[in-house]
């Protein structure tokens, strides 16, 4: 991309700045630190000159919405039309939650994304002794279609996406939302959103059978980052989930360009701002490189990496809560400077509790700001050519296929986690970032740098209403009451039949049992039965 003799003459020209301007003002006026680095550790040259990308060519970089997609999934990004602005929400029951829907649609949200509770996520009835405490307070809770119906109630569910933020359950909650929108008589292939997903190959197969514009698992990487990761772990360790998902439903006889195209992903934004913007341009190259030369894809949709974003949770203090604010936004700056298809901005109030009303229009409209005051949506990919930008989307990618290698040296991602692998590295990342903080390394405003003594009713908390358990638990079992039981349980008998044989896909009898109102800690429970309950090995 550059003349060689060019790059020799700046590289001169380099030598003789460090030699004579640098050094006498070096002299005078000592650098602050020996060494500087981004939040993965990453070297950081002073300035950066074409002589840094001088091996990297255009075909590596190229045009939006063309391989490898560094700059980008779609040829026109924001000038067709800005990201999905999709702030989560989630407490208490169904009708609490759908009320926080309409308020935020009406502030002009134009996707929505769900939160659930811990007996939800780990498929816990709301009446299970297990449960206590727990329902409501930290996202919706949903036990049955029942309360799927209150949750979406009014809300046309072919004209707005939905996001589900779920795991071990999520195949039960996209079972209910296909028989939610089917009792409406709405298209299922009309439908769009995501959920974040475990039982990966049935959800897959299911939804390209049937779910057209449906995203079937969300691959994420935003929890592994939260958890301790680096910003080159989140990369590393989501694209290594990803490649044993492919090669899951590949296994399963599904043709790679087939189910490739409804694969989506989840990253976080975090505070080092231009690796951040540097993260997802790797990412994207990276994955478009697994697809193409690992999998064999030939659909240029198959290796056309798209995301959801979400601004870091991990950097929001208590300490100072208004400073939250500017930390979102600048997150959320990164991940539009880094092309994300959806973003959700943190409340500047979540380090204290579940955001409330205002902190969730503050966060709306920050992303609103910066989609119609600033123009930064104007061009594609405007940070790329970006001599530093470019030098750092290089060696992240680089790091990331070491690192990929290391997994597929292990016995690939499977073989790692029941190692412990991934666990491990994570946790010691996760100790070096607290060590920092700790030390003052890494300054935190208001925290460990310009602290001031704390301010008693600095944010007014959200705070869900104590008679939710009650309310849900009586929905329950009112459910339960006038169903019909004989066939609840006969469907449950087929579904733990079905899970024996791995050849089936249990995505059609868990719909038929959730439309007859089985709840989802029996279905979970029944499964429990079949499969028993995994047990992650402890990595210290």
């Amino acid at each position: 991309m550059f003349d060689p003799k060019a790059i020799e003459r700046i590289k001169a020209l380099q030598r003789a700045w460090e030699a004579d301007e640098l050094r006498a003002f070096l002299e005078r006026q000592p650098e602050s630190r020996a060494a500087w680095r981004t939040g993965s550790g990453l070297p950081v040259e002073r300035v950066y000159t074409p002589a840094d990308v001088a091996g990297t060519g255009f075909d590596e970089i190229g045009l939006p919405g063309r391989y490898p997609f560094t700059r980008g999934p779609y040829p026109t990004m924001y000038r067709g039309r800005p990201w999905t602005m999709r702030q989560i929400a989630g407490f208490g029951t169904g009708e609490d939650t759908n009320q926080r829907f309409r308020y935020l649609i009406a502030q002009g949200q134009t996707g929505l994304s769900v939160d659930f509770d811990m007996p939800t996520l780990m498929g816990y009835d709301s009446d299970d002794p297990r449960a206590l405490g727990e329902v409501g307070r930290e996202g919706v809770a949903v036990d049955t279609l029942d309360d799927v119906e209150a949750l979406f109630a009014g809300i046309d569910l072919e004209r707005i996406s939905v996001s589900m933020t779920i795991n071990p359950t999520a195949w039960i909650l996209l079972a209910m939302y296909v028989a939610l929108a089917e009792s409406r008589g709405a298209d299922p292939n009309r439908l769009s959103g995501t959920c974040q997903t475990d039982i990966v190959r049935d959800m897959i197969v299911y939804s390209a059978e049937r779910l057209a514009r449906y995203n079937p698992i969300n691959i994420s990487g935003y929890h592994i980052s939260e958890a301790g990761a680096t910003s080159v772990q989140e990369v590393a360790f989501t694209m290594a989930d990803a490649i044993a998902y492919v090669e899951e439903v590949t296994r399963a006889g599904v043709a790679v360009d087939r189910f490739a195209p409804r694969l989506a992903f989840y990253f976080v934004a975090q505070a080092d701002f231009f690796e951040e913007v540097a993260k997802f341009r790797a990412a994207r190259r990276v994955w478009a490189k697994l697809m193409k030369e690992r999998f064999g894809a030939t659909r240029a949709e198959s290796m056309r990496l798209r995301f959801h974003c979400q601004t870091a949770a991990v950097t929001l203090t208590k300490a100072q809560p208004m400073n939250n604010i500017v930390r979102t936004a600048l997150q959320a700056l990164s991940a539009v400077l880094g092309g994300a298809q959806s973003l959700h901005t943190n409340g500047l109030d979540e380090a204290y509790a579940i955001p409330s009303e205002l902190a969730m229009k503050i966060a709306l409209r920050t992303q609103q700001i910066i989609a119609d005051e600033t123009r930064v949506a104007s061009v594609v990919d405007p940070l790329g050519g970006s001599y530093y930008v470019e030098s750092l989307t290089n060696r992240i990618e680089e790091e990331v296929f070491a690192i990929l290698k290391r997994v597929d040296a292990l016995g690939g991602t499977v073989k790692a986690i029941e190692t412990g692998w991934f666990q491990r590295e994570i946790a010691d990342s996760a100790y070096e970032h607290a060590r920092r903080r700790a030390s003052g390394e890494l300054p935190v405003i208001g925290v460990n740098k310009f602290v001031e003594p704390a301010e008693p009713g600095a944010v007014e908390v959200h705070r869900v209403s104590p008679d939710v358990e009650a309310r849900q638990i009586a929905r329950l079992r009112a459910t339960r009451a006038r169903r019909d039981n004989a066939r609840v349980a006969a469907l449950l008998d087929r579904l733990a039949r079905e899970a024996a044989d791995p050849t089936l896909n249990l995505m059609p009898v868990t719909v038929e049992l959730v439309q007859a109102r089985a709840s989802m800690g029996e279905i979970v429970a029944r499964l429990r039965e079949v499969w028993g309950r995994y047990v992650e090995t402890p990595a210290f």
